[in-house]
């Protein structure tokens, strides 16, 4: 039952080999989600020699549990963006997400993408307000937003912020004909190839087959960055999981759906291969402070049987992503000292055309190109007081996780990461660490990052 949907209906699996000897190249891509493959693509066709490194399967981490939106409509965000970055970097940040959409349309067959409107709605009057100014944020950047009450679902609606035509994807059907074209454009994919060294000096990987890639620039694509400690990127990232149920569906929803209070619902609903499947989102927690996870997939089975009288039930997983203090991801060089080296993390949820966006900055970056989105999505970008207070939170956390674990979970696994102790997550079945969102599966092998090494489970 926990496998999602997108994972379990791929298309069958092309085999990517595992690194097994020395190599060269001028980029190196760690990181096999839809950020990296659109990077390799994007580099490759240029004429860029790239290698991925991916340290399990591609798409099978955060890409391969997304609920696949693609969409430049993030939840109510562009209200709070004109007021952090200003009205001009608002419209960038608008207009490099519609172009994402867009580089999907062009990329995707048959049935990867589907068109579709995205749509904000409201329960309370409060909710209705933040709607109205999110609408006043749309108006400010000639945004086409619709205010109104516009919703199919079954349950009480007071307004709705719609944005037509935007897209969703089936995100690992979309990302395996992604991995297709940039390997037919030069790319050299490697699976199951955990990097476990990294000497940015000598700049060269080595991987868990014993073997080394020599690269001349280097992308950490991996959710959470393994050099987060060089930029503090560690104290800058939160984490946040969310929970999803799918069932079998009669009808399709013309529009995908978010609520904007509380409890926080994400719905949207998928055709592919004759079938529809309904997606209810929710339940979302910071990752690793919580055992008794069976709890949120029992909400949510109860919610789309009751509300959406779906009963058949076929799939369930959970997901998280980093994000940062001031909503936008980081993609880029990651500090001045080491220019060679680039970042995209950060995706809040919104990693579909987000992943897309910073594939663009960071080819546009290597490839010597302007990208006029590269000083918003910039990972030392200013901003200081924000991430200050972003830090203070997280690494607060992390103190009170490491010395209250060492007490009271004495049994637990220690994180391999920075020594914290791990949680065990009764539903997915993994030792969870609530210092950075490292994650282990039952045997102590890494599933997530920022951690390289497995657990101790002697």
């Amino acid at each position: 039952m926990l496998n999602s949907l997108w994972l379990h209906t791929a298309y069958p699996k092309d085999q990517y080999p595992k690194l097994d000897d020395d190599l060269r190249c001028d980029v190196c891509i760690v990181g096999g989600g839809l950020s990296g493959l659109t990077t390799a693509y994007l580099l490759a066709k240029e004429g860029k020699d790239v290698i991925l490194l991916e340290k399990d399967s591609i798409l099978g981490g955060a890409s391969g549990n997304t609920t696949g939106k693609l969409t430049a409509q993030h939840d109510l965000v562009y209200a709070k963006l004109i007021k952090q970055f200003g009205e001009a970097n608002a419209k960038i940040y608008y207009d490099v997400n519609e172009e994402a959409i867009a580089f999907g349309r062009s990329i995707a067959v048959n049935d990867e993408l589907k068109d579709a409107d995205s749509i904000l709605f409201s329960q309370t009057e409060q909710g209705t307000e933040q709607l109205q100014q999110e609408m006043a944020a749309y108006k400010t950047l000639r945004m086409p937003g619709e205010l109104g009450k516009n919703s199919e679902l079954p349950i009480h609606t007071e307004a709705t912020l719609t944005l037509k035509n935007e897209s969703q994807i089936h995100p690992v059907r979309f990302g395996q004909h992604l991995a297709k074209l940039a390997v037919e454009a030069g790319a050299r994919i490697f699976e199951h190839s955990d990097v476990t060294l990294m000497d940015l000096k000598k700049k060269l990987l080595s991987v868990n087959s014993a073997h080394e890639v020599h690269f001349n620039e280097l992308v950490l694509c991996t959710h959470y960055p393994i050099e987060a400690l060089r930029g503090l990127q560690f104290m800058k990232l939160l984490v946040t999981r969310s929970y999803v149920v799918s069932a079998e569906a009669t009808m399709a929803l013309q529009g995908q759906y978010i609520s904007v209070d509380s409890p926080k619902r994400s719905i949207r609903t998928a055709q592919f291969d004759g079938k529809t499947h309904f997606l209810l989102v929710g339940e979302g927690h910071q990752a690793g402070v919580e055992s008794e996870t069976n709890v949120h997939y029992k909400t949510l089975h109860s919610e789309i049987d009751k509300i959406y009288n779906l009963s058949n039930v076929t799939h369930a997983w959970s997901a998280q992503d980093p994000q940062t203090p001031d909503l936008v991801p980081y993609a880029g060089s990651i500090s001045s000292s080491i220019p060679y080296v680039y970042l995209s993390t950060g995706f809040r949820k919104w990693g579909m055309t987000n992943s897309i966006v910073s594939a663009h900055i960071i080819a546009d970056q290597i490839l010597g190109r302007v990208n006029r989105a590269s000083g918003l999505y910039a990972p030392d970008r200013t901003g200081f007081g924000s991430f200050l207070l972003q830090a203070m939170k997280t690494t607060g956390l992390v103190l009170v996780e490491f010395t209250g674990g060492h007490l009271t979970r004495t049994d637990a696994p220690i994180c391999t990461h920075m020594g914290c102790r791990t949680r065990w997550n009764e539903a997915d079945e993994t030792w969870d660490c609530p210092c950075h969102g490292s994650r282990f599966r039952k045997d102590g092998s890494v599933l997530e990052g920022p951690a390289t090494k497995p657990l101790n489970l002697d």
